[in-house]
């Protein structure tokens, strides 16, 4: 085989793997446009609807599509993974409106999960043991726990149709996070910004919104981390 005959059949195979890259890159693309704009539908929707009640209920609509409960003395006694009277007040107006958005959209397919999250502060609770971080996870869990109890209690839960029950049951569910994720002043995550933590506003609930797109990044993702690096 001459010289020129091996280079010509190298540019022919560089070519393809060229193309098919190019092909896996625009997927890659639709994909990731795909993701964004599921989570900014969605989260239209949702700042559209609640728009009047965020402030009465100390409510955050977040672009990540999280509801964030920011009173903490409306939601639970301190030590205490009981719903307040007020919560629940809260939770028979928000719940059905929240779930008929999300049941009846056409994007509830995108949905893959509604994780109840609990985050408290990082006082000890002495009843739960001596580990500051642990004892606040058993915490945090009984009041997620205790607020998906309290939703599938609900006279409009019982509502729902056989199906609708059965897309609630693989959406949700209840995760105690301890003070993990707890809060600065300015509402940022304190383990990332440095800041103090502000005891009151990292105990909360939040309402938050799992999308198949977020697998999609994943998968785009691993797909760049194992992409040739050249040296």
């Amino acid at each position: 085989m001459s010289v020129s005959d091996l280079m010509t059949g190298l540019m022919v195979i560089f070519l393809f793997v060229a193309i098919a890259y190019m092909i896996q890159v625009q997927k890659n693309q639709s994909a990731m446009t795909e993701y964004v704009e599921t989570k900014q539908k969605l989260h239209e929707k949702l700042v559209r609807e609640f728009a009047a009640d965020t402030a009465r209920w100390r409510m955050v609509v977040g672009k990540d599509l999280s509801m964030k409960f920011k009173e903490p003395e409306v939601l639970f006694k301190l030590g205490s993974g009981t719903l307040e009277p007020k919560f629940k007040e809260i939770l028979d107006e928000f719940i059905p409106r929240y779930l008929d958005i999300l049941l009846n959209d056409t994007l509830r397919t995108k949905i893959q999960e509604i994780r109840i999250e609990g985050h408290t502060d990082t006082l000890r609770m002495v009843k739960f043991g001596q580990d500051s971080y642990l004892s606040n996870i058993l915490l945090s869990q009984e009041r997620a726990y205790n607020v998906l109890r309290y939703i599938r209690e609900m006279s409009s839960f019982q509502k729902y149709t056989k199906e609708q029950k059965k897309m609630l049951d693989y959406w949700f569910t209840a995760n105690g996070l301890s003070y993990g994720k707890a809060l600065d002043a300015e509402g940022d995550y304190a383990f990332r910004t440095g800041k103090p933590i502000d005891m009151e506003m990292s105990r909360r609930v939040e309402f938050r919104i799992v999308t198949n797109g977020d697998s999609i990044l994943e998968s785009f993702v691993t797909k760049i981390n194992k992409l040739p690096i050249k040296q």
